[in-house]
């Protein structure tokens, strides 16, 4: 389990203070069914580990355990091979398809698009061996008829909605999504969009980051991670477009998927993650995956796919100067290391990687912390001063 296990008590309060401490919001009896559902530490094989363990309310719904930059499941010294993403705004990616227009895949849920939609995502934790580890989606059924909160659960779904397991499954992951879509995974209260409502400003240097973001000669952020209002103001920006790309990101030496047991990755250290290409079964979607929103970024580290960074400013420097340093002496090098040597390691998958709008930005220093501090207005939380 965790190696510092948050109790359900902790876990529950959490979830009711994050949606209760802004007295706007409230929920429907379907989303209270969920968040009870997702902080529930008895859904895992054995108890010790629910949804809220990797997705904390506290920490933007990411894994509070920072120590390593995948999470580890209930069993002990099992790790995914992949970075917790936040479940902020996650409901708003839509349905995983091909829009032949833009010739991209986009959407779905998970760093690789399998799941399609929210509720499909919901289902897989669960069974997943590296995280929760329920045999079956019966296992999972037969946990919530004798959780607390059944009779809110048939009082939503039904009298005999937790009878049949296939269907019982369905109604879980429906509950999940349904508090996914609350107000708490969907505030909107940065910074950045009190200054789109008028009622705060920016310093100079937020300013100046916000025209680097946006300057398609220099940061060129907004071409993956649009940042203006949509429909005349009224749809606030994702800052995602819910695409796929491979950024060059090399193989993470921190990441504990490596020396997993055999049966969950029986290449060890020649472990290569395709991403997308995996799920679509095309080598030229191969280290490809998805684009995330940027909204709390200064406080969901570690970054992209496999979490090899930790800081915001290398991640930064690695879009400037992937392509402008030296490629470093091993391919085993850890972000800290590689602005130390002034290099960077090889792409994990060198097919597909994006040259044309990163890679070698050339940024000064001053543009970068310049980018770092716009960045940090995208937390939500907020406080204007009028």
């Amino acid at each position: 389990m965790k190696s510092q296990p948050v109790s359900p008590l902790i876990l529950s309060a959490l979830l009711i203070f994050s949606v209760h401490s802004n007295p706007t919001l409230a929920m429907s009896r379907k989303a209270r069914l969920g968040q009870a559902l997702f902080s529930d530490t008895n859904l895992s094989s054995p108890a010790g580990q629910a949804c809220a363990s990797c997705h904390a309310p506290d920490h933007f719904f990411t894994d509070p355990d920072k120590s390593d930059p995948t999470s580890e499941g209930v069993i002990q010294d099992r790790y995914g091979s992949r970075n917790t993403p936040t479940l902020m705004y996650t409901s708003a990616s839509p349905t995983f398809h091909f829009d032949k227009g833009e010739g991209l895949f986009i959407g779905g849920q998970f760093d690789d698009g399998r799941a399609p939609t929210t509720r499909d995502q919901a289902k897989q934790p669960f069974l997943q061996p590296l995280e929760m580890n329920n045999p079956t989606a019966t296992a999972v059924v037969e946990k919530v008829r004798d959780a607390s909160y059944a009779g809110l659960f048939r009082r939503v779904y039904g009298h005999d909605a937790l009878n049949e397991p296939a269907k019982a499954y369905d109604h879980i992951a429906d509950a999940i999504a349904a508090f996914e879509k609350t107000e708490a995974f969907e505030p909107m209260t940065s910074k950045y969009d009190y200054y789109l409502a008028g009622r705060t400003q920016f310093t100079a240097q937020e300013r100046r980051g916000r025209e680097i973001y946006e300057d398609d000669h220099k940061g060129n952020c907004a071409a993956c991670h649009p940042s203006r209002p949509e429909n005349n103001g009224e749809k606030r920006p994702l800052f995602t477009d819910f695409s796929y790309d491979n950024l060059g990101i090399p193989r993470n030496p921190s990441n504990s998927f490596y020396i997993q047991a055999p049966e969950f990755n029986p290449l060890g250290f020649d472990f290569v993650d395709i991403g997308l290409g995996d799920h679509v079964k095309d080598v030229a979607e191969n280290g490809k995956f998805k684009v995330p929103t940027l909204r709390n970024i200064a406080k969901t580290a570690p970054y992209m796919h496999n979490g090899y960074f930790s800081t915001l400013r290398g991640v930064i420097d690695f879009y400037s100067t992937r392509d402008l340093k030296p490629a470093c002496n091993s391919k085993w090098v850890s972000e800290e290391a590689a602005l130390r040597q002034g290099c960077w390691p090889t792409p994990e998958v060198s097919r597909n990687v994006n040259h044309d709008e990163l890679g070698k930005l050339g940024l000064s220093e001053q543009e970068v912390e310049d980018l770092v501090a716009f960045l940090h207005t995208l937390t939500d939380g907020y406080q204007p001063n009028r």
